[in-house]
């Protein structure tokens, strides 16, 4: 446990210090936020209602970045320095190695979601109950697992570019598609059908509920945790394929 808090601790330090951290986390998030909720679409009818529902997809994108981008393209730039072998020599588990760093992202996740929650309130005067608050925050950042595991799968590339390109993709894809920047419900039929499914709606569709009064669906949960354990499956197989070569 000592040596998990500790290598917990080393990269919650280094990712704080991370410029990557703070645009994707912070910066792009609340921008996006001030844009589409206070130079577009701020005379619409139900605008308190779009502020809250727009503040937690925000949130929720802020925390997909990181999860994705962040911790993936860490994970990548290590292995191409050869820290990833080095630490393979050391007492240190590779499971208590991969384990801290992922204890550090969520932990730093949290400390997004507050901030862009207080950017809310601060922006457009955003109210909910304090256990709306703090249940919303703790959705976001735990049922980022998923998309910590789609990291950890992106990590295993092997050039940094490559990484960096098809994250991109598949960060700002799954957004789009599932409905964190545009409501599912003002796109195509077709788009519609293939949303409710990628992890990103439900994911969002958690938040949405909590901050509406009621509970995420236990349809969203299955299905996150059913990408959840894929994408470890594909990681763990990708990760042993790669160290029997």
């Amino acid at each position: 446990m000592k040596s998990l808090w500790l290598q917990s601790k080393a990269e919650s330090l280094r990712m704080a210090r991370n410029p990557y951290f703070i645009f994707w986390s912070l910066t792009m998030p609340i921008v996006f936020y001030f844009i589409f909720t206070r130079l577009l679409n701020s005379d619409m009818p139900d605008a308190s209602e779009w502020q809250m529902h727009y503040l937690m997809s925000m949130a929720a994108f802020s925390v997909m970045g990181t999860s994705v981008m962040t911790f993936g393209l860490r994970l990548v730039q290590e292995r191409t320095q050869g820290w990833s072998v080095f630490i393979r020599v050391t007492p240190l588990r590779g499971a208590v190695y991969v384990a801290g760093k992922m204890i550090a992202q969520m932990l730093l996740n949290l400390l997004s979601v507050a901030v862009i929650f207080a950017a809310g309130y601060l922006i457009n005067g955003v109210s909910l109950s304090a256990a709306e608050w703090i249940s919303a925050g703790l959705w976001i950042s735990l049922a980022s697992l998923p998309f910590l595991a789609l990291g950890s799968l992106l990590g295993c590339m092997r050039k940094v570019d490559t990484a960096n390109g098809i994250g991109y993709i598949l960060y700002m894809g799954l957004a789009v598609l599932g409905g964190l920047w545009i409501p599912l419900d003002m796109m195509p039929d077709a788009v519609r059908q293939i949303g409710r499914w990628l992890p990103a709606y439900n994911y969002g569709q958690g938040a949405w509920s909590i901050a509406g009064g009621t509970a995420p669906s236990p349809v969203s949960i299955a299905i996150l945790l059913g990408y959840l354990v894929a994408f470890m499956i594909l990681s763990g197989y990708v990760r042993k394929k790669q160290e029997a070569v």
